[in-house]
């Protein structure tokens, strides 16, 4: 029978764990139940260097609950980072792992399912929404926006899935050699490669709390999945310098045919132009290069992407 953990990354989720702890334990003894995982299956908490009383819930659960271990990083790495850590640890201690969220948005009743597409030979499962009714009209826009950008930049990317995925050990060991420190698990995890299934389920409101991807951290979020997988924009720059110039080619034989023609163009109106023109293509083209750079940067000094401050878990047993 095979061991399944539930890898769940945790920051300043305190007012929805016990919530989420009752209801995945009650959900792995249903499973157990029925023949689909072991009995020593897990609920694996990472706390990512939360600032509330996270971590001493998960001690607590883990001592009054034997499904619960948990998970300490040594400082706030990030939701990405965090899931890997739980991810690479639970590798060694179990035969499938399927990772979600803590704030219960994702349906934990397809859980079952996703061990079905396994058991029929899948070693990645994703979990893929069905419909975006829950979102504001802003963010489901955005949302499909970023997944066709990201198509057309070549990235190959599941629609609508996130993070609600199973992973097989074999899966998990390929994963491991993916070293990047600019982390996009959504474009990283396809290229694995293997025989992959796709379960789809509707997304829930939040249970409690708030949600850990504001505005900014969901556009710098999009921003790192661009830059860690695609260099068509360093391509589009010199597409956008050849097509200014061609512009401005025709404005200054436009201004030619005006002055010949008897009219009058201001010099210092094309002075203007021009400079702030040449300015702005200069900037970004700066910025963007220098994106890049900064990634290679990062991903050259191969530091530590997390570091484990406390592993609460039982052996393994032989």
């Amino acid at each position: 029978m095979d061991r399944l953990y539930l890898v769940v990354p945790c920051y300043n989720e305190e007012e929805v764990l016990p919530e989420t702890v009752r209801r995945l334990t009650d959900k792995l003894h249903r499973m157990c139940q029925k023949g689909l995982v072991a009995e020593d299956s897990r609920i694996l908490l990472v706390d990512d260097g939360s600032r509330d009383r996270t971590w001493e819930l998960i001690c607590r659960f883990h001592e009054e609950n034997p499904v619960v271990s948990g998970l300490k990083l040594s400082r706030n790495r990030g939701h990405q980072n965090a899931l890997v850590a739980g991810l690479m640890t639970a590798k060694e201690l179990c035969d499938i792992t399927i990772s979600l969220d803590a704030d219960l948005q994702d349906d934990i009743e397809v859980i079952d399912q996703f061990v079905e597409e396994y058991h029929k030979g899948a070693q990645v499962v994703y979990g893929v929404r069905s419909a975006r009714d829950t979102d504001t009209v802003f963010k489901r826009s955005t949302a499909m926006g970023f997944y066709g950008l990201m198509q057309k930049m070549g990235v190959d990317i599941v629609n609508n899935h996130a993070d609600y995925r199973l992973m097989s050990k074999k899966a998990l060991e390929c994963f491991s050699g993916y070293r990047e420190v600019n982390l996009f698990l959504r474009g990283i995890v396809p290229l694995i490669g293997f025989k992959t299934a796709v379960v789809t389920y509707e997304r829930a409101e939040r249970f409690a709390g708030e949600s850990k991807y504001p505005l900014k951290k969901m556009l710098s979020f999009a921003w790192d999945g661009i830059t860690s997988f695609s260099t068509k924009p360093l391509s589009l720059i010199t597409v956008l310098g050849v097509l200014i110039g061609a512009v401005s080619g025709v404005g200054l034989l436009a201004a030619i045919i005006t002055l010949l023609c008897g009219g009058f163009v201001g010099e210092w109106v094309w002075i203007v132009l021009s400079v702030w023109l040449a300015l702005a293509i200069q900037l970004v083209a700066l910025g963007l290069v220098g994106a890049y750079v900064g990634k290679t940067y990062a991903e050259v000094k191969d530091r530590p992407r997390y570091h484990i401050e406390m592993l609460l878990d039982e052996p393994k047993a032989e």
